[in-house]
C-alpha cells in the first residue's frame, strides 16, 4: 500500500471531524472470530518512546514506515486486528485498514521507557469512554509492580477502576501484568515462573469483576513452566511478543516458546509487535504467516 503523508495531513488539518465518521461506519466482527483463536498485532509502543527494534533504536519512528507494516500484517489471513494508540488507529482508520477487525485501544502510555517516573504508568491514552464513543472493541493496559515503590499501589488502584469503567461498558480489557524492578536505573521485567505467577494472580483479582478481564503474559524464561504458571487463573489470556532479540535465531526461540504455551487451555491467541513488524530475517509478510500458523 501507498501512504501518501500529505493526504493525511490535508484530512487532520482540514477535516478532523473524519476520524469520528470513519469510525462510525468501520465494519466490526465479534472479538472471537470462527477460528476461536486471537491473533493481534500490537503497535503501541512508539507513544512510551519505546522506539528500539533489536539494535535499531529508532526502528519505529518512521510513521508511514510503520503503517505500511501494519497494514501489510492487517491484510495476512488470520490477523484478527491491532493494538496501537489513537493517533496510529486514526491513520488506519482513514487508510481503511480496519474494517472488520478487533481494534484495541491503548490505556496507558505514561510510563515512559528510561524516564525516572516509568513505573507511575498513568492512564494517557484511550479511555473507557473513548473506546466506547469510537466503537472499538477492546481496550489493553500495562500493570507493571515494584515491591520496593509504593508508586505501584497507585497504579493498581488506577488500573482497578479503569477494569470497572470497561466493564460497566461490557468492553474486554486485556491486562499486562509483571512483576518488575529497578537495576542500574533501569526497569527490568521478572520472567521467572515466581514472578510470572504472582503478577497474573494480582491481575486476575483486580476489580469489582472480572467478568471482562484478559490477560496479556509474557513466556517465561523456561518455557516448560509454562503450564503450571498459568493454572493461576481461569481468566481467558494471550501471549505477548516484545523485542525477541537481534538474531533470526533469537526469532525462532521465540516462536517455538510461543508454540509450546499456545496449547495450554487457558491461551487463546497471541498479541506480537516488533517482532513480526520489524522481523530479524524475512519479511513482515512470512514473519506474521508464520506467527499465525502456530495458532
Amino acid at each position: 500500500m501507498s501512504i501518501s503523508v500529505s493526504d493525511l495531513v490535508t484530512v487532520r488539518s482540514r477535516h478532523p471531524e473524519a476520524f469520528a465518521e470513519a469510525a462510525a461506519r468501520r465494519v466490526r466482527r465479534p472479538l472471537i472470530g470462527d477460528s476461536g483463536r486471537l491473533m493481534i498485532v500490537a503497535a503501541d509502543h512508539p507513544a512510551r518512546g519505546s522506539l528500539a527494534v533489536g539494535g535499531h533504536k529508532l526502528a519505529m519512528a518512521n510513521r508511514v514506515d510503520l503503517l505500511e507494516r501494519l497494514c501489510m500484517a492487517l491484510s495476512r489471513p488470520g490477523v484478527d486486528g491491532v493494538l496501537a494508540t489513537a493517533d496510529i488507529l486514526e491513520d488506519l482508520l482513514l487508510l481503511g485498514a480496519l474494517d472488520g477487525k478487533v481494534v484495541m485501544g491503548s490505556m496507558n502510555r505514561g510510563g515512559l521507557a528510561g524516564a525516572s517516573f516509568e513505573l507511575d504508568d498513568r492512564f494517557t491514552g484511550h479511555r473507557p469512554q473513548d473506546i466506547e464513543r469510537l466503537r472499538f472493541d477492546a481496550g489493553k493496559l500495562l500493570l507493571r509492580i515494584d515491591y520496593e515503590d509504593a508508586g505501584s499501589l497507585t497504579t493498581m488502584v488506577t488500573a482497578a477502576r479503569a477494569i470497572d469503567d470497561m466493564a460497566e461498558r461490557r468492553l474486554p480489557v486485556f491486562v499486562e501484568p509483571f512483576i518488575s524492578r529497578r537495576t542500574g536505573g533501569k526497569v527490568v521485567n521478572d520472567l521467572s515462573a515466581e514472578a510470572v505467577t504472582k503478577s497474573i494472580a494480582i491481575a486476575s483479582g483486580l476489580a469489582g469483576t472480572s467478568a471482562y478481564t484478559w490477560l496479556k503474559v509474557p513466556v517465561t524464561e523456561d518455557a516448560d513452566e509454562m503450564a503450571a504458571v498459568m493454572e493461576t487463573s481461569t481468566l481467558p489470556a494471550v501471549l505477548l511478543g516484545g523485542d525477541v532479540g537481534k538474531s533470526p535465531q533469537d526469532q525462532e526461540e521465540a516462536y517455538e516458546k510461543w508454540r509450546k504455551a499456545l496449547g495450554l487451555p487457558t491461551v487463546q491467541g497471541l498479541v506480537v509487535g516488533r517482532s513480526l513488524l520489524y522481523p530479524a530475517e524475512g519479511s513482515v509478510e512470512t514473519a506474521v504467516d508464520t506467527a499465525v500458523g502456530l495458532l
